[in-house]
């Protein structure tokens, strides 16, 4: 059995609650909290998440009591603890005794006390201090009832500038290279004769006058991924070497760039996710749905863990809109119908001060009689109804690329024909038309199989090593379809323009040669017509593109590129290549997208059903769970259902059509045919 099979059995289904800190109220609070915890159906909480100065007050001195009695109290009535490192928060006695263990910002500001991340991953004096007080917890709480799992720190992501930063950096260098002249090389040092001839005078990239070096750069941000990732990695196997059968993990954030999750899964039990979509945002939804697809991906198809999310409103952004009567309630089933097996929240109790002192919680300042907590009852209570689908996962036949170095090598590196890419917008633009479409999606990096997909979605894939290429290549002789935009395969690993040409990676895959990029003016907008006589726009960016073996589905109909293949298909081995070399408007590239999907053999599993509805399928060898969700405030009447079944959430039998509320769902359990 595997940790996470042991904690599914523990928890009895999918775990609910949130992050509790005790250490911010008084003693005499516990028992209320914990009954009103056991009237909501809470059987999970994160503990100690920022409580290093409670559990550490003064250097070496340890204050467990009030962890011990919370630990028991929490036991005593069947509620499991995620019990957490609290390094993310060093008390300021640290910062005062070591200064240096700041982050130095990259115009030399040092990071100041009284917020958090306020550490250089790279300082032996956090790493020293940080072992210190996870060993003592790991001594006293490994085998504690109440335990079952292990939450390391909280949200990695500062990045430092510091000379501890600059030192590993440097070692980073050494293992990435073995010796300059490789490194030289990969950098093009030789270019304003920025060339190395020692390791000594390698430093972190400051801000400079002008420009970056966009290879040093692109390496800077791999590094900090990798210096991140030592720190969690060092926690993990402390809590590992007392115990090792429950699981560890750490909480990721919504499209965050500063650590590639890629290379974190594999070192951790299941992935996390902390997410808050704005209510502000009508398309969040979509935005959260992806999210929810890349973390079941990152680990294989495995089901995650939903660690963070609003009750109601958050404190963060400048307006902070509340989630209206059954928005929490569905996006909560979002993320389960997209194997999430958990529903977590932060907090618990709403804090009386600090910066989120109006961020909502389970148990708001409005007390036990709020709508919002009226809604936590009732959301535990549907949750056990669900229990049978824990566990379960999700198929998919398309793939959607989405790399932490693309991402890098697009944004984090001056010099390239336009610098207001934005490639988590670019990624929603591709994923959307397949969200609205119910298709289901698994997201993959350059390095992952592709065994089993019959459509791979290529997104601005400017950035690419060698393997992706060969990978993406194969996929296509051996009978997949690619959907691919452009400015895609134009640079190496090491942020290089390839020879022979743009697109030097991707040349011969989509059947044509780009003489040059041509990003558009402001509101400068082009006419395209396709070979069957419709027409469209397009925008921001085009290729200067010559047709070799592809045929142009689309052309310029207007301007210097008048008669230009604008959206190309080019036969490729068994497979298939659509290539856009512009940006098409929504509709028009929606529509060719799920014709490429279509043409593919990729059928939607819910036809006719409309574009606000959401249909997420998660199952095992026997069963499927079919998720259908309203995003709209109005009555969605007659929603097509293929087959028949039960519906949990109701007790009643379904077959052929369901009738869904405002912001209504149906969790529908069938056989597998």
């Amino acid at each position: 059995m595997s940790r996470m099979d042991a904690f599914r059995n523990r928890v009895g289904g999918f775990a609910f609650g949130g992050d509790y800190n005790p250490e911010q109220w008084d003693p005499a609070v516990w028992r209320e909290d914990v009954r009103l915890m056991r009237e909501a159906g809470v059987n999970v909480v994160s503990l100690g998440v920022f409580a290093w100065a409670s559990l550490e007050p003064e250097p070496g001195t340890y204050e467990f009591g009030w962890m011990d009695e919370i630990m028991d109290l929490l036991h005593e009535n069947g509620i499991s603890v995620n019990l957490a490192t609290p390094t993310a928060a060093p008390p300021v006695w640290l910062t005062q005794l070591h200064p240096e263990v700041f982050p130095v910002m990259a115009d030399g500001e040092r990071f100041g006390f009284g917020n958090r991340l306020h550490y250089d991953p790279s300082s032996p004096i956090y790493r020293e201090y940080a072992a210190a007080i996870t060993t003592k917890l790991a001594e006293r709480y490994s085998f504690h009832p109440a335990l079952a799992m292990w939450h390391i720190s909280n949200e990695y992501g500062p990045t430092a500038y510091n000379e501890a930063a600059s030192v590993n950096f440097r070692r980073w260098l050494r293992r990435r290279y073995g010796d300059l002249e490789t490194l030289n090389e990969a950098w093009t040092t030789r270019f304003w004769s920025q060339r190395y001839t020692d390791w000594d005078q390698i430093e972190v990239p400051h801000i400079p006058r002008t420009w970056m070096n966009p290879s040093r750069r692109l390496d800077f941000k791999r590094f900090t991924s990798d210096a991140l990732l030592e720190c969690y990695i060092a926690e993990r196997d402390i809590v590992r070497s007392f115990r090792d059968d429950i699981p560890v993990l750490t909480n990721f954030m919504r499209f965050y760039k500063h650590a590639d999750y890629w290379k974190w899964a594999p070192e951790e039990d299941a992935v996390a996710l902390d997410i808050y979509p704005n209510p502000a945002d009508a398309d969040s939804h979509v935005s959260a749905a992806f999210q929810f697809d890349l973390f079941r991906s990152l680990k294989g198809g495995q089901p995650w863990l939903l660690m963070e999310q609003a009750a109601s409103a958050v404190s963060q952004w400048q307006l902070n809109i509340v989630k209206e009567p059954g928005r929490m309630r569905l996006g909560s089933l979002q993320a389960l119908s997209r194997a999430s097996d958990s529903v977590m929240f932060f907090q618990w109790r709403a804090s009386r001060g600090g910066q989120e002192r109006f961020h909502s919680a389970m148990l708001p300042h409005s007390g036990p009689d709020s709508r919002t907590f009226r809604e936590i009852v009732d959301l535990g209570r549907e949750l056990k109804l669900l229990a049978p689908a824990a566990g379960t996962t999700s198929r998919a036949e398309i793939a959607v690329l989405f790399d932490w170095d693309g991402w890098w090598g697009l944004e984090e590196t001056a010099g390239i024909p336009r610098s207001d890419f934005g490639y988590a917008d670019t990624v929603m633009r591709h994923y959307t038309p397949l969200w609205e479409g119910h298709h289901p999606v698994d997201v993959v990096s350059s390095a992952s199989s592709l065994e089993g997909y019959k459509v791979l979605v290529v997104p601005n894939a400017y950035l690419i090593d060698d393997e992706g290429v060969r990978r993406i290549t194969e996929f296509a002789r051996d009978g997949g379809t690619v959907i691919m935009s452009f400015f895609s395969g134009v640079v190496d690993e090491c942020n290089r323009v390839r020879p022979d040409g743009y697109p030097g990676a991707f040349r011969e895959l989509i059947g044509a040669k780009i003489d040059e990029y041509w990003p558009a003016r402001p509101h400068e907008v082009f006419a395209v017509e396709f070979a069957d006589g419709r027409r469209a726009t397009s925008t921001w960016w085009r290729d200067d593109l010559h047709l070799e073996t592809g045929k142009a589905l689309a052309t310029y109909a207007d301007g210097l590129l008048a008669g230009r293949a604008a959206v190309v298909d080019n036969r490729f081995g068994a497979g298939r290549v659509v290539y856009f070399a512009t940006l098409l408007e929504e509709a028009a590239f929606g529509a060719e997208l799920l014709a490429a999907v279509e043409a593919a053999g990729v059928r939607s599993p819910f036809p006719g059903v409309p574009a606000h509805v959401e249909c997420s399928v998660r199952g095992d060898e026997a069963d499927e769970y079919v998720f259908l969700l309203n995003h709209s405030g109005e009555r969605a009447e007659s929603v097509p259902f293929p087959g028949e079944g039960t519906d949990l959430l109701t007790g009643e039998r379904v077959s052929g059509a369901v009738e869904l509320a405002p912001l209504g769902a149906a969790v529908i359990r069938r056989a597998r045919a």
